[in-house]
C-alpha cells in the first residue's frame, strides 16, 4: 500500500512527464507556486471548465455569462470589504524561520484526529463484515464520539478566536494543542499576525501621477458591478444568474500542495440574485444541483462531503463547501454562500449608482440577495487527475499505470496506431484520424510495439485506442480498444465516429445531471 504522501509525489511527476502541468519558468528555477498547464493539461482544464459551462449557462435559460476585466476600479475592492478585511492569519516558526498559516495548522491537527476515526471505523468494518452499521458505529462508540467532540471543540474555539480577530487565542490554542512546525518538531512560535492577500499594481504613464489598483483576488466582484447591465440588456427577471470563468491572484505566503494553493488561478463562479427571503430554499437547491454536476463525472460519491462554516464570512448568512478526499485528506473544492445583499448594497452605496431591481409582481423596486457558487478550476483539475491516476496489477502478475479520465473530459479521446510502419498500414491510419479530427481530438502513434503504446495511452489517459492491421485492408474493420476494461472489439471503420461518440459526448453526460 503506497502511502498517501508518496502517491501525491507520483501525482505530481505524472503530470510533469505526460505533459499535463509544469513549474512555470522552470529553466530559472521556477517561481513558487505558480503552474503552467502543458499540452494534456490545457485540454483537460479546458475540458473541465466547458463541462462546467454548459451545465451552468447552456443549461439553465435563466443563467447567463460575462468576462469582466482582470483590473477594476479600486474603489470595487474597498466596497468589497477585500481592503480591510482580505487577511490571512500567519504565524513563523523561531528555530525553523518558516511560515504558516495558523488556522491550518489548526486545521492539520483536526485531520490528524478525523484520520483516527476513519481508523476506527475500518478496524470495526473489518471486525464486523457485512452485518457493519456505520451510522450506529459512528454515533455510538465511546472512542470515535470522543474524538469527534475533541475536533468540533478545536474548530469552534478557533471560528470564535478569528470571528473575534482575537489572534492571542490563536496562538493559545497552537501553543495548548502542543502543535510542532511540520518542518523541525519546534513549537517556538512567534505572535500571529493577520497579512493582506491582495497583488497591488499601478495604472498610469508617470510614478507620480499613478493610480494603485489591485490584481483581482475573485471573480465575484465583477459580476456584481456588472449586475445592472446584464439585468437591463438582457431583460432577465429574477431569479437569474450570472456566471464567469477567469483567472484571480492571491499572495499566498504559504502556497502548497501543487496546484491546490497557488498564487495565479483560475475561478468558475456563479452569482445567483434571488429575491430577499427565498435565500434558504435556493441554498438548498444550489448544494444539490452542484454536487449532482460533481457525480454525474462518477469519481466515487464516498469522495465528497458538505463542511459547513463554523466561521462565516462578515456577509453572509449561510456557507458550506463541497469537500473533495484529495491525496492529503478531504479539502475544500467548491463553496455555496448565502451573500444576503451586501455585495450590491455596498457597491451602491459606494458608486452613489442604484443597483435595484423593479419586481414587477411586487410593483416595488430592492437590491436583490445573491446566492454564490464558486469552484477552484485548478483545485477540479487536481480532484480529477489525483482520483484518476492508478496502479494497477492484471492477470499474470504484470502492472500497468493508467489515469482513468472522466471520458468527457479526457484532454485525448482516441489514438490511432498503424500495427506495422509499412504495407500501407500508416496511410490508412491517417485517413482515419481526418476522418476523426472533426470531433474528437486524436492521436497518431506508430513507434514500439503495439502493447508498448497501449501502455502509453493508458498513463496519458485516452480513453480508445484504435489498430490498423491488415485485415482492415481487407474488410475496412479495426480494433477498437477501451482504455479501463482493456477490452478489444472489431468494428468497421464507418462506425467508429458513431461508437466512440457515444461513450465521450459531453450530451450524454450532462444529462446525468438533469
Amino acid at each position: 500500500m503506497v502511502n498517501q504522501e508518496d502517491f501525491f509525489k507520483k501525482v505530481i511527476s505524472h503530470a510533469k512527464e505526460y505533459g499535463y502541468i509544469f513549474q512555470s519558468s522552470e529553466i530559472y528555477d521556477g517561481l513558487s507556486a505558480v503552474y503552467d498547464y502543458g499540452q494534456n493539461g490545457v485540454e483537460l482544464k479546458k475540458n473541465i471548465r466547458e463541462y462546467w459551462w454548459k451545465a451552468m449557462v447552456q443549461m439553465n435559460e435563466n443563467i447567463v455569462g460575462i468576462d469582466a476585466a482582470i483590473f477594476m476600479h479600486p474603489t470595487t475592492w474597498k466596497a468589497s470589504g477585500h481592503v480591510d478585511a482580505f487577511n490571512d492569519p500567519l504565524i513563523d516558526n523561531k528555530d525553523s524561520k518558516k511560515r504558516y498559516r495558523a488556522d491550518v495548522l489548526v486545521e492539520d491537527y483536526v485531520a490528524k484526529i478525523e484520520a483516527k476515526i476513519e481508523k476506527e471505523i475500518a478496524k470495526a468494518e473489518k471486525r464486523f463484515g457485512e452485518a457493519f452499521d456505520k451510522e450506529q458505529f459512528v454515533s455510538t462508540n465511546a472512542r470515535v464520539l470522543e474524538y469527534k467532540n475533541q475536533a468540533e471543540t478545536i474548530l469552534k474555539r478557533l471560528a470564535k478566536s478569528l470571528e473575534n480577530e482575537d489572534l492571542a487565542d490563536v496562538k493559545a490554542l497552537i501553543e495548548e494543542l502542543e502543535i510542532a512546525c511540520p518542518e523541525s518538531g519546534s513549537k517556538n512560535w512567534t505572535d500571529v499576525k493577520q497579512f493582506n492577500l491582495m497583488f497591488g499594481t499601478k495604472l498610469g504613464a508617470t510614478a507620480d501621477t499613478a493610480m494603485d489598483l489591485y490584481l483581482r483576488p475573485e471573480t465575484a466582484q465583477g459580476i456584481f458591478v456588472n449586475f445592472s447591465n446584464v439585468q437591463k440588456t438582457g431583460r432577465m427577471k429574477i431569479p437569474f444568474g450570472i456566471a464567469q470563468t477567469g483567472k484571480a491572484f492571491r499572495n499566498e505566503i504559504v502556497a502548497r500542495q501543487f496546484i491546490f494553493r497557488m498564487r495565479e488561478f483560475e475561478q468558475m463562479e456563479m452569482q445567483f440574485f434571488i429575491k430577499p427571503g427565498t435565500q434558504k430554499e435556493w441554498y438548498e437547491y444550489w448544494k444539490e444541483n452542484r454536487l449532482k454536476w460533481h457525480l454525474s463525472l462518477g469519481m466515487g460519491d464516498n469522495n465528497y462531503r458538505f463542511h459547513d462554516h463554523e466561521k462565516l464570512a462578515h456577509y453572509a448568512d449561510a456557507a458550506c463547501d463541497i469537500e473533495f478526499k484529495f491525496p492529503f485528506g478531504f479539502k475544500e473544492l467548491e463553496g455555496i454562500h448565502s451573500r444576503t445583499d451586501f455585495d450590491l448594497g455596498n457597491h451602491e452605496k459606494y458608486s452613489g449608482k442604484k443597483l435595484q431591481y423593479f419586481d414587477p409582481e411586487e410593483n416595488k423596486s430592492y437590491v436583490p440577495y445573491v446566492l454564490e457558487t464558486s469552484i477552484g478550476l485548478d483545485r477540479m483539475f487536481l480532484a480529477v487527475f489525483s482520483n484518476a491516476l492508478q496502479e494497477e496489477t492484471l492477470e499474470g502478475g504484470d502492472t500497468r499505470t493508467v489515469l482513468r479520465l472522466p471520458f468527457v473530459l479526457a484532454p485525448t479521446k482516441v489514438a490511432v496506431l498503424p500495427l506495422l510502419k509499412k504495407d500501407g498500414l500508416p496511410e490508412i491510419a491517417r485517413e482515419i484520424i481526418e476522418e476523426l479530427k472533426f470531433d474528437f481530438n486524436v492521436a497518431y502513434d506508430e513507434k514500439d510495439a503495439v502493447g508498448r503504446r497501449y501502455r502509453r495511452q493508458d498513463a496519458a489517459g485516452t480513453p480508445f485506442c484504435v489498430t490498423v492491421d491488415h485485415q482492415t485492408k481487407e474488410d475496412q474493420t479495426v480494433t477498437l480498444r477501451h482504455r479501463d476494461t482493456m477490452e478489444q472489439i472489431r468494428i468497421p471503420i464507418s462506425q467508429l465516429r458513431v461508437a466512440i461518440a457515444k461513450e465521450v459526448d459531453m450530451r450524454n453526460w450532462l444529462k446525468k445531471i438533469k
